[in-house]
């Protein structure tokens, strides 16, 4: 049964992905985001824009990064910075937008968990005897309001589709809004470099949501169809252990589930949550 609930103005604050640009076609097509019906039309000319389905009232909305971002309230600054997504040689790889059964936050609280690589993506981003995770440091970067996780390794068989063996995989995660999270990871082609893997998570109900995955990659030897497909299957992997996690929205209560070691980003993420009041997708709001 899904969960209805409103959100609350935290929530509402904030700015969200809703739809690849390339997807929206002409015309007017139904959306949804935080339980409200939304109406996106795109006119001949390619302008697009939103609309509260109920009273017809416009909603602000932006393109940034081959998607549209909305908000439903008054967010205290503009659309997250991605500034790799503008460098010449990277290549965006929009991979199409995947519905969940969960909570949101529980979508972007698996994407910071490297734990379970070697049993959830076995023979890609992990495989056994390499099940350690080592130490990280996690911290609340109070300067620009997100949650960042540095220093990270691990061994993977695959690291990406262009790898040619296994490697100890260099990661960052930062999580720049409550539901948008971006991974940069040791790039198999640029030694120096990042490959950025991020994900828009679009919660339409409490425990009802829409992923949208997009890399920007140094990689000019694999097809873009290639990219997506590699990705989704990661993704798709996910969402069988999301689906059927209990419960589906996210307990920010403290012991609601016992922490270890390996989830450090974890603990800083629902300690930043509760601090922003939070609740949409958490059980403290189905209480």
């Amino acid at each position: 049964m899904t969960i209805k609930r409103a959100a609350e103005q935290a929530a509402l604050d904030q700015w969200y992905c809703i739809d690849a640009l390339n997807e929206i076609p002409v015309g007017t097509m139904a959306n949804r985001l935080l339980g409200i019906d939304l109406l996106v039309a795109r006119d001949t000319a390619g302008a697009v824009n939103v609309s509260r389905a109920g009273d017809g009232s416009q909603v602000p909305a932006r393109e940034r990064y081959g998607y549209l971002w909305i908000t439903l309230g008054m967010p205290a600054g503009d659309v997250l910075s991605i500034p790799e997504a503008y460098e010449d040689d990277r290549r965006p790889v929009v991979c199409g937008a995947i519905a969940v059964k969960a909570s949101g936050l529980r979508i972007v609280e698996n994407f910071l968990d490297m734990a379970h690589f070697p049993f959830v993506h076995t023979d890609i981003l992990g495989a056994e005897p390499h099940t350690e995770v080592r130490h990280y440091t996690t911290e609340i970067r109070r300067d620009v309001d997100e949650v960042w996780a540095t220093n990270c390794e691990f061994f993977q068989p695959q690291a990406a589709l262009s790898a040619t063996g296994g490697i100890m995989t260099q990661y960052m995660y930062r999580v720049a809004n409550p539901f948008a999270v971006m991974l940069y990871k040791t790039c198999p082609n640029a030694a120096t470099r990042w490959d950025v893997i991020c994900l828009f998570v679009q919660p339409l109900d409490p425990d009802r949501c829409r992923a949208h995955p997009v890399m920007f990659l140094i990689d000019d030897v694999s097809t873009t169809t290639e990219l997506v497909q590699f990705q989704q299957l990661i993704f798709l992997q996910d969402r069988i252990i999301l689906e059927n996690q209990r419960p589906l929205l996210l307990p920010l209560e403290p012991r609601a589930e016992i922490p270890m070691r390996a989830d450090g980003s974890s603990i800083a993420y629902r300690r930043w949550l509760k601090e922003k009041g939070i609740t949409y997708g958490t059980t403290a709001q189905a209480a």
